[in-house]
């Protein structure tokens, strides 16, 4: 800047900048540089440090702690005492960093995450309940569900005027009998609607040595089976805008599950269908599978560029939120063949299965509506 000023004084100070490559602005700049700005003066009606100490004694006092600043100074000029307003009061504690929620208040758990596994069929259930469109506005019809989450397969459903605990309680009673669940094998999941915490349905949990887990609050993704059946049921061709009686939805749920039990070939179960999976004929069909495309390997293998084509899999294991990173042992464990005993009874002398159940909800003169 000294050699500038020096050339500047001889040749003019444009093409003094021009010459050395200098901005001409930087050049004033420091012809007259800015002048520092005074430090702020501290503001007349700002509380003084003795003062601003006797506030902050006031609000963390043993008698204000937990009390707003605006209930502070209430109280205060009920007492005929006057600090300051209740903003600077928040001035105040800003200053010091302690402007956050001061009321004592009951600070609730955390709602514990379910992790539940499944590595064959009858180890875990989920069950929901959903509402289905009546012939009137304002009217509904309850579709209560029951699915194995291993093997997507429905165990039991019922379709009813209302939610009732008893009404579940009934249909988890019978589901259980049908497949001849043992004490302590079962643990099944629900979501926290009235019927899945009432104490009829605890109790004959309890009874059946069945543990029950519920999802956490506001929480729908914790049962995620029931909800992705819910959909692929609405969501079917046929399902209709509105039912117009009771008879009509039990006929319409009834070849609804056979069609999702014996036909819907799952993509959550190697596209095998909930039936097969059930009740243990997986490994001929995946073995039948495996053997087609070995042959059409051996009769084309440069149409799979050599890699030898496998059929979709069963997954050894299901989880309702798996942990991560997932146990070890559940990664390498391979049970392709995961089974359940059939416990159907024979139709011709009255079936209790999804299939072949007979409703008599609507005609029948009994109040409580069959189960499937």
């Amino acid at each position: 800047m000294s050699a500038a000023r020096g050339l500047a004084d001889r040749v003019g100070v444009r093409a003094a900048c021009k010459a050395l490559g200098l901005p001409r602005p930087s050049y004033y700049r420091w012809q007259r540089p800015t002048p520092r700005a005074e430090a702020s003066r501290r503001p007349p009606l700002q509380l003084s440090e003795q003062e601003e100490n006797s506030v902050l004694d006031v609000l963390n006092g043993e008698r204000f702690v937990d009390q707003a600043p605006a209930e502070v100074y209430a109280t205060l000029l009920d007492e005929g005492v006057y600090h300051c307003s209740a903003r600077t009061m928040y001035r105040v504690l800003a200053r010091h960093d302690a402007v956050h929620e001061r009321r004592r208040q009951l600070v609730r758990p955390v709602p514990v995450k379910p992790e539940l596994l499944a590595t064959g069929p009858n180890q875990v259930w989920s069950w929901d309940i959903t509402k289905l469109l009546g012939p009137a506005k304002w009217t509904y019809f309850y579709l209560y569900v029951i699915l194995d989450i291993f093997s997507r397969y429905v165990v039991g459903w019922l379709v009813a005027d209302r939610e009732s605990g008893p009404l579940a309680r009934r249909l988890i009673a019978e589901s259980a009998a049908k497949q001849a669940i043992e004490p302590g094998q079962l643990t099944i999941h629900s979501d926290r609607g009235s019927s899945m915490t009432s104490k009829t349905v605890a109790q004959l949990l309890a009874d059946l040595s069945i543990t029950k887990t519920h999802t956490r609050p506001y929480t729908s993704n914790d049962n995620p089976f029931s909800e992705a059946l819910f959909k692929t049921a609405k969501y079917r061709p046929e399902f209709p805008d509105r039912f117009g009686s009771l008879v009509d939805t039990v006929s319409y749920c009834r070849s609804l599950f056979s069609w999702y039990n014996a036909e819907h070939r799952h993509s959550g179960i190697g596209f095998l269908t909930p039936e097969i999976v059930h009740y243990g004929e997986s490994r001929a069909i995946l073995a039948t599978r495996a053997a087609t495309l070995a042959r059409a390997y051996a009769r084309h293998p440069e149409r799979f560029k050599g890699r030898r084509p496998e059929p979709p899999l069963l997954p050894p294991a299901v989880w309702i939120n798996p942990p991560n990173p997932l146990p070890k042992a559940i990664e390498e464990k391979s049970d392709l063949t995961g089974s359940s005993q059939r416990h159907d009874l024979d139709p011709s002398k009255g079936s209790a299965t999804p299939e072949n159940s007979a409703d008599t909800a609507a005609t029948s003169p009994s109040p409580l509506p069959a189960l499937h």
